[in-house]
């Protein structure tokens, strides 16, 4: 009716308070959320790591990281978050250890690259983790959705790397998808938790090539790298 209220149909752009609604929905289904319960039923469901590991945003991702690992000679790598293994068989790493907390997804790696003898799987938590000249997380700290297990993540990770680590995840101080609300997903300020490392320094940042696009979630992406060296043994926070 001319004049009167318009009515929002399937497909207008969502307004203020739709993304309230749906931020407050996630919020909720967030509260009893279990990272590992998620995992493990993604892959002995059938389910893969997800559109980062695969297609032109993993080719990129390889890119980057053999480029670093030639460039410093890096001779161990540690991976907290390998996944079904896939991004892997694109990397050219001398020595790899890679750890995922879903026991389905270490078995697909195991059987993957079984007679692989630069490569060693662990079921997180299983054994002690060695550490390693390069730490690196591939699109995972996004996926860390409690806090607890997101700090108990990143302290691990930065305890068993030796020299570097590089961070491909998304960074709420950067950008966040306007209307990205999955329960498995919440982005993090990256780069200011990593400011409060003292013993860490931020070396170099390299945006996506393939940024974020809503109309194209499975060839793009909201994560960068943030490559980080290690400058001092000493922690204070």
């Amino acid at each position: 009716m001319a004049g009167g209220k318009k009515e929002k149909r399937l497909g207008d752009s969502p307004t203020s308070n739709d993304r309230n609604f749906i931020r407050a929905v996630s919020r909720i289904r967030r509260s009893s959320f279990s990272s590992n319960a998620y995992w493990e039923q993604r892959y002995t469901g059938g389910g893969n790591s997800g559109s980062g590991s695969y297609g032109r945003l993993s080719q990129f991702k390889a890119d980057v990281l053999n480029a670093f690992v030639e460039l410093n000679q890096v001779r161990t790598v540690l991976e907290l978050g390998c996944g079904d293994g896939n991004q892997l068989s694109l990397a050219d790493y001398p020595s790899y250890v890679g750890v995922d907390i879903s026991a389905a997804a270490i078995t697909l790696c195991r059987s993957r690259f079984g007679t692989d003898a630069t490569k060693r799987f662990i079921i997180s938590g299983e054994e002690e983790l060695p550490s390693c000249e390069l730490g690196i997380s591939l699109d995972v700290v996004f996926h860390l959705v409690e806090k607890n297990v997101f700090e108990k993540y990143m302290m691990e990770l930065l305890a068993h790397s030796t020299r570097f680590v590089v961070l491909y995840s998304s960074d709420s101080d950067v950008f966040v998808p306007p209307l990205h609300h999955a329960v498995h997903v919440l982005h993090r300020p990256l780069q200011r938790w990593m400011s409060g490392r003292s013993d860490w320094m931020l070396i170099n940042r390299i945006p996506n090539p393939f940024p974020f696009q809503e109309e194209e979630p499975e060839d793009t992406s909201f994560s960068d790298f943030y490559i980080y060296e290690k400058v001092s043994t000493d922690f204070t926070r």
